[in-house]
């Protein structure tokens, strides 16, 4: 289990006070948020009950473009050039037209962190808000601009959600001592009647799981499994609730970004890049209102329409988390043996897979971006040569 470094007793001193811009959340949505702010001369708050980099909450693996374009190679562990799936009928090695790398929780949001600037961070629970005062465990805080970038329990909203009876997947992993060279997923109803297992190598450890896409089913037993199958003792747990469901990404004043706005793709359980990637076009917005480009509720209005283009993208991808539960497992082990057979149509679609949320959208944006473009294209040069 994790040791906690959050503030306690005399340190944890009242909180209080008015700041241009508040940031609840200090995960990868609320850390792209408060980095495209920097050089922006905004005063910016940004709290989690976590220190930074504290608490991972995934198997911290990604588009390994994603981390050159945003400057995080630092925390790169290992790349990809394949994914590996197994099924009860055999296994398929499709190979990507990208690479997936696994990288390190702690290294990336201190990365993050790096770069925004003159931000300042404070250790807090945020329980609730009124208007434009936002309540912690420390006290009041109030801000003309807040984002709640806080997961899944959309803390700042009118209505959160209640597990198991909401469009969440529930995860589970263990974090074994040990190398691979492979990313592999399992496609077994065995392990979970709907959803998949995995093992994502990352440097000297290996990080093994399981997700259900139903919330009424506990993964604990097959994660336990299928380390003990794959000859890993099943240690170090870590799990998370992940929706699956793309909620608003306004209300009533204030940005939701991440998790609480759904920013999770249906099916692969991929949040990441989406929350940066969403967190960067928060951002953006936010550094508009400040330089007096835009007002604050035309800003609202045009982060909550970015966020629904996207969409019809997430209802396709939903639409086929359902699906695949549903195909028999000989259609569905044909389709993956087609797929491996065709490296044309497996590069067609993860290529539009990668669309949904492009890494050069990373490149652009606020004053404190150039020496990130510098770092991303150092990194790319040097995973290249690697």
């Amino acid at each position: 289990m994790p040791t906690r470094r959050t503030k306690r007793g005399a340190e944890r001193t009242p909180l209080g006070g008015v700041c241009d811009v508040l940031v609840c959340g200090a995960s990868f949505a609320g850390l792209a948020v408060a980095r495209e702010l920097a050089g922006s001369g905004a005063r910016v708050l940004v709290l989690d009950r976590y220190e930074i980099g504290e608490r991972p909450t995934s198997a911290c693996g990604i588009p390994t473009c994603w981390l050159e374009a945003c400057g995080l190679m630092e925390a790169h562990r290992q790349t990809f050039r394949s994914l590996v799936i197994h099924t009860p009928l055999g296994s398929v090695r499709l190979e990507l037209p990208w690479t997936f790398s696994t990288f390190d929780y702690e290294t990336l949001c201190k990365v993050l962190w790096r770069d925004c600037g003159n931000a300042i961070f404070e250790t807090a629970t945020v329980t609730g808000r009124s208007g434009n005062v936002v309540h912690t465990d420390r006290g009041d805080l109030e801000a003309p601009l807040i984002v709640d970038a806080l997961g899944w329990r959309r803390v700042l909203g009118r209505r959160g959600y209640q597990p198991p009876d909401a469009p969440l997947s529930r995860g589970l992993e263990v974090h074994p001592h040990g190398s691979g060279k492979d990313m592999e997923v399992w496609i077994d109803r065995s392990y979970v009647p709907a959803g998949y297992g995995w093992s994502f190598p990352a440097g000297d450890e290996l990080r093994i799981g399981v997700g259900s896409f139903d919330p009424r089913y506990h993964v604990r037993e097959p994660t336990v499994r299928l380390a003990t199958q794959l000859g890993q003792p099943p240690i170090r747990f870590q799990g998370n609730w992940i929706p699956h469901r793309l909620r608003e990404a306004t209300e009533d004043g204030v940005f939701f970004v991440g998790d609480s706005a759904g920013h999770c793709l249906p099916l692969t359980a991929e949040g990441i890049r989406t929350a940066l990637y969403f967190g960067i076009a928060c951002g953006r917005e936010l550094r508009a209102v400040l330089s007096g480009e835009r007002s604050r509720q035309e800003a609202l209005a045009r982060y909550h329409a970015f966020s629904a283009a996207h969409a019809w993208k997430f209802r396709w991808m939903l639409r086929t988390q359902r699906l695949v539960p549903r195909v028999p497992p000989r259609l569905l082990w044909r389709f993956l043996r087609a797929m491996e057979r065709s490296p044309r149509f497996t590069a067609w679609a993860f290529g539009h897979y990668l669309r949904i949320a492009p890494p050069e959208f990373a490149m652009g944006g606020g004053a404190g971006r150039g020496r990130v473009a510098d770092r991303a294209q150092a990194g790319g040069v040097a995973a290249r040569a690697a």
